[in-house]
């Protein structure tokens, strides 16, 4: 058992110097727009310091605690994805020199070392997902693996969980497992330390820190507990992948003709969501060209567009599509489901979808005949099954 460290709260700030000393550019969480975000941090006042929150389907509020912790939340709608794999970056760039030649140039990544403060289990999850994808394949992307190797991670044992958190059935928190330099788990009077890596270390090290007492380990182990018991909202017993495969024509998929409005909310909030589409931009003289690579949600029409069909014409199929993805096939692709249980895509639905009970409904027989054909398909191409998400 790791050996782990009690740093008193009024010397927090120390945590945030050593790490800027150490090179490090500090992100952490911060209230902005009514929401929190990650943001650049420099002084822990500007951590979310006495704010919870209150989030439901289709429902996320901020609101003032009395316990004076900065913690006291359990997530926001941004993860960490953003800071590896970028909303929108430039790969490379094309000039036509004058006697007619194109010359390509590759854009490399602006990557510097990075800190960030607030990582919660179910992020880290997703960075582990997210590694699996961008960087453990034939052609591991380099602009995900240069944001990726400068990071140091702070990562923050929940002690409170939101309504809408399931990651208990997911198996992935609210106690951070893997992934992390230092974790941290709050109470009152200050914050247990315990570092993971040999980075973690030095910067503990560095720290004016007190071994942790049995008593503070109580308090942790009774917070992290606590943050679990929370949790109410469970996944359907048995294999996903299996009911779903058998669910394709379920006509609850048609239920949700009248509910999702493709917005691409919960992609966009999803800590696993990897879709991307690329674009090229031609500069006004027709000289210079720019290619880039930017998210993309396969609730989005084009997203399933070939060669003059869009295969997901219809609403509940981009849904189906998502749900089987995620909790399905994702399975054969990574060895587990593409869900951590950190519920962002049940708060940030604009109309309160909530996948546990999509879930539930799709797990039970139906009482009335399919009402869902397959994907819509050209004449003579073969029938479109769920696939896999990411359109490279």
């Amino acid at each position: 058992m790791k050996v782990q460290h009690f740093l008193a709260r009024d010397r927090f700030q120390s945590l945030l110097d050593r790490l800027m000393e150490a090179g490090y550019e500090v992100i952490g969480p911060r209230v902005r727009d009514h929401a929190i975000l990650f943001d650049a941090l420099s002084t822990v006042e500007q951590l979310p310091l006495g704010i919870t929150d209150e989030q439901a389907p289709g429902h996320y509020r901020l609101e003032h605690s009395d316990n004076g912790h900065y913690f006291d939340w359990a997530n926001g709608p941004q993860a960490i994805k953003p800071l590896t794999f970028a909303p929108r970056e430039t790969l490379w760039k094309s000039e036509q020199q004058p006697d007619g030649r194109l010359i390509f140039r590759e854009q490399p990544p602006e990557a510097q070392p990075t800190a960030v403060i607030g990582v919660r289990a179910c992020d880290l999850a997703a960075l582990s997902i997210h590694d699996r994808h961008f960087l453990n394949g034939a052609n591991p992307d380099p602009h995900y693996r240069e944001r990726r190797r400068n990071l140091f991670l702070v990562a923050v044992n929940c002690m409170r969980s939101a309504a809408t958190c399931f990651c208990t059935a997911t198996g992935d928190g609210p106690r951070v497992q893997h992934g992390f330099d230092l974790a941290l788990s709050e109470l009152d009077e200050g914050f247990v330390v315990e570092a993971h890596t040999q980075e973690g270390k030095a910067i503990l090290d560095a720290l004016e820190t007190t071994l942790a007492s049995h008593d503070q380990l109580e308090q942790v182990e009774a917070g992290i507990e606590r943050a679990a018991s929370q949790q109410t909202r469970r996944l359907p017993e048995g294999s996903l992948p299996e009911m779903l495969q058998a669910s394709v024509a379920h006509p609850h998929w048609q239920s949700l003709n009248d509910r999702c409005l493709t917005c691409g909310n919960c992609t966009a909030v999803c800590p696993t969501c990897f879709c991307q589409t690329h674009v090229d931009e031609l500069s006004l003289d027709g000289q210079t060209a720019t290619h880039s690579r930017q998210w993309e949600s396969c609730f989005n029409p084009d997203h399933s567009y070939i060669h003059g069909t869009v295969i997901r014409a219809e609403r509940p199929q981009r849904y189906r599509q998502w749900l089987t993805h995620k909790f399905g096939t994702w399975v054969e692709q990574y060895g587990r489901s593409g869900c951590v249980g950190c519920g962002r895509c049940i708060a940030w639905c604009p109309v309160g979808i909530d996948v546990t009970e999509e879930l539930a409904a799709l797990s039970k027989a139906p009482d009335t005949a399919p009402s869902v054909t397959p994907d819509s398909a050209p004449e003579n191409a073969p029938s479109q099954a769920p696939d896999g998400e990411g359109r490279q």
